[in-house]
This record gives C-alpha cells, sequence and structure tokens, in this order.
C-alpha cells in the first residue's frame, strides 16, 4: 500500500521527474555544500545540454548530455568574463527565452539584452568515457 519510489540513477547521473509535463517545470535539486552554492543569494538551476553551452566533453560523446546550471537571480550587474544569463528582446525570439553568454566588456553586450542572472556553478555528470585510463602503477589506478 506504500507507494513506490522511482529506480535510482546510474551512479554520477540525475534523474527528472516531471510530474505535470504541460504545467510549470518546478522541482527540487540538490547540490553539494560548497562556498559557491552557500552565497547564492536567489538560486535557480536551469538544465541545460553541454552543445549549447559550449562545454568540451571527450570526442566519444556524441549525443547531448543535460548539464545543471546554477544561477543567481540577485546579480543583475554587468560583469566582465562571467557567465551571464540575458534576456534578449527581440521580435523574432520567443518571449521568455533565455541565452547564457560571457563578454570581455560591456561595449560587447547587446543593446537589447537583459541581465537576468550569473552563472554561479556548472554540475557535469560523470560519465563512463570521463574514466581515467590505466597508468601502470597501483598507487594511480585504485584506491587503497
Amino acid at each position: 500500500m506504500a507507494v513506490s519510489s522511482d529506480p535510482s540513477a546510474i551512479l554520477g547521473q540525475w534523474n527528472y521527474d516531471f510530474s505535470d509535463p504541460d504545467g510549470p517545470q518546478m522541482g527540487t535539486v540538490a547540490l553539494p555544500g560548497m562556498t559557491s552554492v552557500y552565497e547564492t543569494e536567489d538560486p535557480v538551476v536551469i538544465i541545460a545540454d553541454h552543445i549549447s553551452l559550449g562545454v568540451n566533453l571527450p570526442p566519444a560523446i556524441t549525443e547531448p548530455v543535460d548539464l545543471i546550471v546554477l544561477c543567481d537571480r540577485a546579480r543583475t550587474n554587468f560583469a566582465e568574463r562571467r557567465f551571464l544569463v540575458l534576456e534578449i528582446q527581440d521580435t523574432t525570439t520567443t518571449p521568455g527565452m533565455l541565452t547564457i553568454a560571457a563578454f570581455g566588456s560591456k561595449e560587447e553586450l547587446p543593446m537589447n539584452a537583459n541581465i537576468v542572472g550569473h552563472v554561479t556553478l556548472v554540475q557535469i555528470p560523470w560519465l563512463p568515457n570521463m574514466q581515467k585510463k590505466k597508468s601502470g602503477f597501483m598507487e594511480e589506478d585504485e584506491l587503497f
């Protein structure tokens, strides 16, 4: 009679459960306890694939990999060489469309861009292709 649990994710991966696919995509994400997470004043997580963010993964990975992107909505100021979450005001894009980009100077920021947050953490799942190759030295290949 008890509620059943979803099967556990593969080690190093994460699962998503959107109970109402037509409703708002909201949920809870557990992140490691670290300073960058703690200092995020108004956190929100975006799920984005590594190709759209330009994150390099091993060449053997050909399919898009979902990354967890932690953003701070309280930080809406410009910062050089920081990844910003931007809402581009344009008639050709759908309202509410976001983009993530970094700029070397404020002059490079598009005029029709509204800064809605800063990226504070990107978490990449562990994938089997990321496993370290055998070195031949037991001290490096095994945990003691």
